[in-house]
């Protein structure tokens, strides 16, 4: 026992040093509630052309899955809230977007906490996951006492509220486990269900990611953006904060210390004329390291004209 708060004492302290916020560890096993939850999710279509979200059930709901002999889930939090906000009159980004990418930048502790594991523990086996495997890292955050889901879908905490990257790292190592995240602090609000501008989030805390404006400036691949989304997504040109900037306990949101999150100058300043006269190469140079670059130039280019149409009163795809 002595041994196991040890080595928990140990990676959470490893954890503050490599700059994550928050540190929760939870009993590795399978979510059987959260398995009905997203088969049901699924069943109802509400992940569109995300064909992937179905791919791989078992290992979203089973750590065993993912690494073999897992004991322990280790939930960290880094915060992204950025210093500086976009110009009012910009086409909007979401705020998770405006520095480098968080997968290259999380990727990296990630893989410095394993190997600090590993020297001052032992032989541990363990895999980190940032967005990057089926893994419902919300439902183990609220499992490690990290916060718990909002309205909004989003893992919400009462000292920061929301605006964290999630990221986790399965291991085989047994550990301390922290008490779940039993409350929840959203009481009757509806701010984030009354402000979304595509009424993609339910009553039931269910969002239709098939409605967000995320998916379709980011995930939706087609080459148009369907035409009954006409002057729905409120300027929003990659991704959406909205649900996230009306909830109350964002007010408690302080900047980010994470260097690599400094937002781009250009992300902050383009005027819409800036972000017509974008050539490839050039975006290509500007957001060589940047959330932008998934959905390419096309997608951006894409995105920048289903603006201009809808500011027009013209639908693309019509």
């Amino acid at each position: 026992m002595l041994k196991t708060e040890q080595h928990t004492a140990l990676i959470k302290s490893y954890a503050a040093q490599l700059g994550f916020d928050y540190c929760g560890i939870a009993r590795a096993q399978r979510l059987e509630e959260d398995a009905r939850r997203l088969e049901n999710w699924l069943h109802q279509g509400m992940h569109g052309s995300m064909q992937y979200m179905e791919n791989h059930f078992e290992l979203r709901i089973d750590p065993t899955k993912l690494v073999p002999g897992a004991q322990s889930v280790i939930t960290l939090l880094l915060n992204y809230y950025p210093a500086e906000q976009q110009e009012p009159e910009s086409l909007k980004v979401s705020k998770y977007a405006y520095g480098k990418d968080y997968h290259e930048v999380i990727r990296e502790k990630l893989n410095k906490l394993l190997a600090l594991i590993k020297l001052h523990i032992g032989e541990v086996h363990g895999r980190g996951f940032v967005d990057s495997a089926p893994v419902l890292e919300r439902a183990w955050a609220q499992r490690s006492g990290l916060g718990w889901v909002g309205r909004n879908g989003n893992l919400l905490t009462k000292q920061a509220g929301s605006f964290f990257f999630i990221a986790t790292l399965i291991t085989d190592l047994p550990l301390q486990y922290d008490d779940p995240f039993a409350k929840d602090y959203c009481g009757t609000c509806r701010k984030c269900i009354d402000a979304c501008p595509t009424d993609a989030i339910l009553d039931n805390k269910v969002v239709d990611g098939s409605k967000c404006i995320s998916y379709f400036t980011i995930e939706l691949k087609e080459k148009l953006i369907p035409g009954d989304m006409k002057n729905k997504f409120d300027n929003w040109f990659f991704g959406c904060d909205t649900c996230q900037d009306v909830c109350p306990w964002n007010r408690f949101s302080r900047p980010t210390h994470e260097i690599e999150f400094t937002p781009i100058p250009e992300l902050l300043n383009f005027t819409t004329a800036e972000w017509q006269s974008l050539t490839e190469d050039s975006f290509k140079k500007i957001f060589r390291h940047s959330p932008l670059k998934r959905s390419k130039f096309q997608g951006i280019q894409r995105n920048l004209t289903f603006l201009q149409n809808t500011s027009h009163g013209e639908a693309a795809g019509e």
